[in-house]
């Protein structure tokens, strides 16, 4: 699977890969958000063969890498999750690493991606679910052109504690692209 984008590929995640994905996932204070934080190699390895080895399965996640056209340099990683038995509709979740932020890359990439999902696979509805403490990925979302449809209070139990969650999402003919 890849997807190519102005600056960007997004790539099948390999064993070879697994260094620099540790490199970049394995800071929990810069992750805090995330799910997913390694503790080691070996961590990283187990996600490497847990990611769904066929993309746009329902109900599956699938994880890119996402690296530099030109450098090959890992940027960081976006995952994609296949919900829904009619298969149409799909949450993203992106991780950059902190010394490729502010750079417009996770923007270029979520374009890229949803440009994708909407115009090739025909998806209906994308959207992305954030801890509303994450005013970074919040103002990602607002400005490339997802909306914010909903703040739930103690809606979702992560981490052994019921926390708030905000949805953001796009539907297909909203997509100006």
């Amino acid at each position: 699977m890849q997807v190519y984008t102005e600056r960007l590929l997004l790539r099948d995640i390999t064993l070879e890969d697994k260094q620099a994905l540790f490199d970049y996932r394995s800071d929990a204070e810069a992750n805090k958000f995330q799910s997913w934080i390694p503790e080691s190699l070996e961590d990283v390895e187990s996600f490497i063969h847990r990611n769904a080895k066929e993309f746009n399965q329902p109900e599956s996640w699938y994880q890119l890498l996402i690296t530099d056209k030109e450098t090959k340099a890992v940027l960081g990683d976006v995952g994609i999750h296949f919900f829904g038995s009619e298969n149409l509709q799909v949450e993203l979740g992106i991780t950059l690493n902190q010394s490729f932020q502010g750079k417009g890359y996770a923007s270029e990439t979520l374009k890229g991606i949803i440009d994708f999902l909407f115009n090739d696979l025909h998806k209906h509805r994308i959207m992305a679910s954030i801890d509303p403490d994450n005013t970074d990925s919040m103002k990602l979302m607002e400005r490339i052109g997802l909306r914010k449809e909903g703040h739930f209070v103690k809606s979702l139990f992560w981490k052994n504690n019921w926390v708030d969650d905000v949805i953001y999402a796009v539907l297909r003919e909203e997509w100006p692209r």
